[in-house]
Order: structure tokens, then sequence, then C-alpha cells
């Protein structure tokens, strides 16, 4: 049974059952993003919030339910990679890129659910697949109008590449790739990432 390393002095309820809902799920959405699935519990996040155990469970049933509504990915992220094909094939690479790193590390309305679900992609299968299928389509979405077999293949590799450069960054936390300018990260792996999506014939 997982051990509480520590608590928080419980604040009381918030006014106002929609209110209190928000706070709860903001209070998810930073703690699952920070600490993952698995470190994240329900006592946990209801200490965040300052709100009452059996209120969180009142409007999430479950943990899952709770991570469920977190890995809502908000509208703004998904129109900036549906942005990412308008604009010349020779810069394509770069604006993946950019892409990425800001949909992970940009505003925290973006970057809190996309990191949440890629903490949580490790240990749960729901997670996982919204990944999975978040990225893919995405990354697929403009090379569906080019005749190429092998369109597929090349957006998993990229989104291999881009996933291990944000867990190496923002997870795992390796001292080069998490203390790199963005600008430096993007001059590096752009080329890569161009020469993936855009082959030259």
């Amino acid at each position: 049974m997982e051990k509480e390393t520590f608590a928080v002095a419980r604040r009381g309820r918030r006014p106002g059952p929609n209110s209190s809902r928000q706070v709860v799920l903001e209070a998810a959405r930073a703690r699952f993003a920070s600490f993952g699935y698995a470190r994240t519990t329900i006592r946990l996040v209801a200490a965040d919030a300052g709100v009452d155990v059996a209120q969180v469970m009142q409007f999430f049933r479950s943990k899952d339910e709770l991570f469920a509504a977190v890995m809502a990915i908000p509208t703004s992220a998904l129109e900036r990679f549906g942005a990412l094909y308008d604009g010349p094939d020779d810069c394509l690479g770069e604006r993946v890129v950019r892409a990425f790193l800001a949909a992970w590390e940009g505003i925290a309305e973006e970057s809190a659910p996309l990191m949440a679900t890629l903490r949580g992609a490790f240990v749960n299968d729901r997670a996982r697949d919204q990944l999975r299928g978040f990225i893919q389509s995405r990354l697929l979405a403009g090379t569906r109008e080019r005749v190429d077999p092998q369109a597929k293949l090349r957006a998993g590799l990229v989104a291999s590449l881009l996933i291990g450069l944000v867990v190496g960054r923002r997870v795992i936390g390796v001292p080069l790739l998490a203390t790199a300018e963005p600008d430096v990260l993007v001059k590096v792996v752009a080329p890569a990432i161009q020469k993936i999506l855009s082959p030259q014939p």
C-alpha cells in the first residue's frame, strides 16, 4: 500500500461545486505533470486543492477517472500542431521541433496536460494510447497528401525522436538536455527531422 510521505492541512471546502471541481482538476493536472500517475494519489490531490478527499471522489470516482479528465488535450495545442504543414517544405523540420518544444514546455494550459499524459504513458494504457494517437495523427496530417508509402514509418520515427528528447529533458533530466536553450535544440535536431519527414528524391 502506498504510504503518504507528507500531509497538508485541510483548508476547507471552496464555495460552489463547479469552482471546486475546477480547483481539483488544476491541482491534479499539476500533480500528474510533476510526479506522474503512480506517485499521484487522491489524498495528495485533495490536499493540494484544499478540499476533502470525499469531495474529490464525488467529482471523480477514481484516480483513473481523474487522470482521464486531466488528459484532455486543449484546443490550442491541437491548433498548434495543425499548422505544422502550413509553410515551405524546407522549413518543416524546424516547425515540427519548435511545435513539440512549445507544446511540452510552453504555457501551463497546454503543457501540463501533455506532461501528465507523457508521464502516465509509462504506467497507464489509456494514457499511452492517447499520447500515441495524438502524436501520430498530428504528424500524419500533412503527409497524407504526399504519396509516400512510408509516411507512417516516418511519423513514428519522428515521434520517437521528439518524445525521447522531451523525456530526457523534462522527465529524466539529462543535464545537457535540461539546460540547453530551445533554439540550440532546434538547430541540432531540426535537420534530422527534416530529412526523415521530407526526404530529398
